[in-house]
């Protein structure tokens, strides 16, 4: 890791409850991690909001290989994180630092994300093709109203097996990049943690939402600002979680 000579983190191999109020502290370390350098921060948002986005766009295997990815760019962010806690200002290189350091384990926990990704996809979508099916088959107004419902159904599933993996995958890159832990440990970990953290993260994800109402008002500008105080509030939140146990 000579690209990176931070010390190595302590890690107690558990994780610990915090507080519901530690929420409010991790967004205000986020935030301090951002205005250590703010203009390399934005940069590091532009380019990980176009690699994402000039991924997914690509026909067929694009939105695929976003989700291989993304843990890889979310190591790079924990990263620059890492240095803005350490007082040192973060570079626009350490957004690739996963494609330095622990590569293969990081596209190993992307390949796990994007088939739990994939096992979700598949099961809303029969859902709604059901629903559309089941609709078509009645005719109206009583199919209109039997595919609305079905396509609610769908939805409401979507986000109950979504959240349990955004558990999972929430401090796997971290685990993975600082503490070489092997990719299944680390969603087991990840999960487990937020599992005993979820009244915090209940604050935390609301608080995150209000945001991003705000930063979707000046045509999605605030984004360049929240996804920086993000990655530093998640990084507080995994030193408080885990290397604080």
């Amino acid at each position: 890791m000579e690209n990176f000579p931070l010390p190595a983190l302590p890690f107690a191999g558990s994780s610990r409850r915090a507080p519901p109020s530690a929420a409010f502290d991790w967004f205000r370390q986020g935030w301090a991690m951002f205005m250590v350098n703010a203009g390399v921060w934005v940069a590091i948002a532009v380019l990980f909001i176009v690699a994402m986005f000039g991924l997914s766009i690509v026909p067929l295997i694009g939105q695929l290989a976003a989700n291989l990815l993304l843990p890889v760019f979310c190591a790079g962010l924990m990263f620059a994180s890492r240095r803005a806690a350490a007082g040192e200002s973060p570079t626009v290189a350490d957004l690739f630092a996963g494609f330095r350091v622990n590569t293969g384990p990081l596209v190993l926990l992307g390949v796990l994300y994007m088939l739990g990704m994939l096992a979700i996809s598949a099961v809303v979508f029969l859902l709604a093709g059901g629903s559309l099916a089941g609709a078509v088959a009645l005719g109206r107004p009583a199919g209109f109203g039997f595919a609305f419902g079905g396509m609610m159904l769908a939805m409401l599933i979507w986000l109950a097996l979504s959240v349990p993996l955004l558990m999972a995958i929430c401090f796997a890159p971290a685990l993975v990049a600082f503490h070489d832990m092997a990719p299944l440990a680390a969603l087991k970990a990840s999960f487990a943690a937020c599992l005993k953290n979820a009244v915090v993260f209940l604050v935390y994800g609301l608080i995150t939402l209000v945001l991003c109402f705000f930063a979707a008002l000046p045509a999605g500008i605030g984004f360049l600002v929240l996804l920086p105080v993000l990655a530093g509030s998640l990084y507080a939140a995994y030193r408080d979680i885990f290397v604080g146990a």
